[in-house]
């Protein structure tokens, strides 16, 4: 049976997160444009959070979408880092203990 600490299981909860993220990112463009009802920021940076980080700045940059809002985008580069800085951390404690 397969946990969340399988790798397989722990790519596919990434990919899929990340294809959402993308989504919403889209999706709020396209209803920007249209003067639409919006997706709220919370949303969008809570997705980044709980891992759709990479989709969220891809989108932000090839949809040039929330790239001028600076509390928005400070924000979301902040929990960018706080990944890698997480990444590395766990990477180092694996490569330590031979794990």
């Amino acid at each position: 049976m397969l946990g969340l600490g399988h790798p397989a299981a722990l790519g596919g909860y990434f990919l899929f997160v990340n294809l959402v993220t993308y989504a919403a990112f889209w999706r709020d463009k396209r209803r920007s444009e249209a003067k639409s009802r919006r997706t709220p920021e919370k949303t969008l940076l809570t997705l980044a959070m709980v891992g759709g980080w990479p989709a969220a700045k891809l989108a932000q940059r090839r949809l040039r979408h929330k790239t001028r809002k600076q509390p928005f985008a400070f924000t979301l580069n902040l929990i960018g880092v706080a990944w890698v800085c997480a990444l590395v951390l766990l990477l180092g404690a694996a490569a330590y203990t031979g794990g």
